[in-house]
């Protein structure tokens, strides 16, 4: 058979598949470079993985309650949704916001927002991933001031943002500003969190996106990687040591699809990534060379049809996360294909994975597949492969050229195709969509999640107030501060504290970051 990624699989691997292949510098020990078998010596024996479900929906109130549900239900990190306005940099009374406000995640205008949210949490002790892109700046700004109010020093601030705005060309499409001023802006945050707030991962590099929009597996890999490779050039233009700040960075990767395909790439990648930052970058310390990685269970493989199904896909969603070393999990819940999840979906994911680290023996030792056969071969032709793709990405010029002329996004995107055209055909079985079909009437039905009209206007209204009682001048002066910063080419990160803690909005943060920047045209492509 062959994998999504284009590897042959054989019926049967022995000795003489790893003929030549030394464990002594393809495997180590865990915790040793180069990391095939985990970051940490112990991985989950000394700590399983951090659960973090991702949530957001409606009033910065009703996400707080969530959150609060779900720590109290055993979930030890955060991972949090905002909704389509708050990604596009616009205010929730913005025209364009109309029937959004709230729909897909949480609803945020001004810090106000964010003191509601995490009224209560202990953001010190679970950590916060914002799952956010174009206005990552600001809500990082949001969210240190937050910690700052709760008298929590910046230097022990732990979270991560996603801010990756490089995939959001390729894939998602919630982009606002132009290419090079979008790039500028990660490189404040990912400088000044090296300098000031060394616990805080500014970004989170997301192929989970990319896969999403037609990626295999292996291309996940290695266009994260590459996007990754933009992110550190730019903060090595500034003059810092890849020591200083390349520890800070983080990944969020996919899992759906074959199972051993999953495990190898993860394996794989951890591997190249450590060997890319030792030998490309000249990086010395072990930590900065750690793949870590949050693995969330893939939307794409999940179904409407049958959607209890969704539960076991998740399971072994979660399986493939856990084997393959993830740091972190925000397992799908089974009725994300169509909703935002339910209280009773996202429970049942987390026990999931209590389950797997807890029941069935996934912290009783250290990589278990390791020396199988046909799991370090596979994982050695998935290395290889993954490297084949960043190399054609460095013949089209990096990952910014690519992006800019639309070659990533037509090869993804003719690929979305094909995988489509496969499931309608029956190539790629599904079961329950394209194979055991049970039919029309057996389809069950479904808990969508309500938009909440009178939610939206109160949230509107709350923002009308705030314009109305704070201080106009202060907001005035802080953000012609900003424009001027901005136009100088600072590191914008502090100025955007002082324009966050006079209640600016994120709108009118952006728009004048918009006048600076200009905004990002999509590329025609055939």
């Amino acid at each position: 058979m062959k994998l999504e990624s284009g590897i042959d699989v054989k019926k049967v691997y022995d000795q003489h598949d790893l003929e030549g292949w030394n464990p002594d510098t393809e495997l180590g020990q865990p915790g040793e470079y180069p990391f095939t078998r985990g970051i940490h010596p112990g991985m989950y024996c000394d700590r399983v993985w951090t659960m973090r479900q991702y949530t957001g929906f409606g009033s910065p109130k009703d996400t707080n309650e969530r959150f609060k549900f779900l720590i109290d239900h055993g979930q030890t990190g955060l991972n949090v949704a905002f909704d389509l306005p708050s990604q596009q940099c616009l205010d929730s009374d913005d025209p364009l916001a109309e029937g959004e406000v709230g729909r897909v995640g949480m609803a945020v205008d001004s810090l106000r927002d964010f003191e509601v949210a995490f009224d209560g949490i202990p953001i010190d002790k679970v950590s916060v991933s914002l799952t956010i892109n174009a206005p990552a700046a600001i809500m990082i700004a949001m969210f240190l001031v937050v910690a700052e109010q709760k008298g929590i020093p910046l230097e022990k601030v732990p979270g991560t943002a996603q801010n990756d705005i490089l995939k959001e060309y390729i894939g998602r499409g919630a982009w606002v500003f132009d290419v090079p001023g979008a790039i500028k802006l990660i490189g404040d945050t990912i400088e000044f969190c090296a300098k000031v707030a060394p616990r805080y991962s500014p970004v989170s590099v997301c192929g989970y996106h990319v896969r999403e929009s037609g990626a295999t597996p292996a291309q996940e890999m290695a266009y994260g990687f590459a996007i990754a490779e933009e992110y550190i050039q730019n903060v090595l233009d500034r003059g810092l040591n890849i020591d200083h700040f390349a520890g800070g960075f983080s990944f969020n990767f996919n899992v759906y699809g074959n199972l051993w395909e999953q495990v190898a790439k993860f394996r794989a990648g951890r591997r190249l990534w450590a060997r890319l930052l030792k030998e490309k970058y000249g990086s010395t310390n072990p930590r900065s060379q750690w793949l870590r990685m949050i693995a969330g269970g893939g939307g794409s493989g999940l179904t409407w049809e049958e959607p209890e199904n969704n539960i076991v896909r998740g399971a072994y969603y979660a399986l493939a996360g856990a084997l393959g070393g993830a740091q972190t999990m925000a397992l799908c819940c089974y009725d994300e294909a169509y909703t935002i999840p339910t209280p009773k979906a996202q429970l049942i994911s987390l026990r999931t994975m209590q389950i797997l680290a807890e029941e069935i023996g996934l912290n009783n030792t250290v990589d278990p597949l390791a020396g199988s056969y046909f799991v370090e071969s596979l994982t050695n032709e998935m290395e290889a492969l993954i490297k084949a793709h960043m190399d054609e990405v460095d013949s089209w010029g990096g990952m910014v050229r690519a992006v800019r002329e639309g070659l990533i996004q037509e090869k993804v995107s003719a690929q979305a195709y094909d995988y489509e055209r496969r499931l309608r055909t029956g190539e790629e079985v599904k079961i329950g969509v394209n194979k055991y079909v049970t039919g029309e009437a057996e389809r069950q039905e479904v808990q969508l999640h309500p938009y909440d009209e009178p939610s939206v206007t109160a949230k509107i209204d709350e923002l009308h107030s705030l314009r109305a009682t704070r201080d106009q001048a202060a907001v005035d002066r802080s953000l012609a501060q900003l424009e001027a910063a901005a136009r100088e080419g600072v590191n914008l990160m502090p100025i955007l504290m002082d324009t966050v803690k006079t209640y600016a909005t994120v709108g009118e943060i952006s728009k004048v970051l918009l006048r600076v920047f200009g905004p990002y045209r999509e590329p025609a492509t055939v």
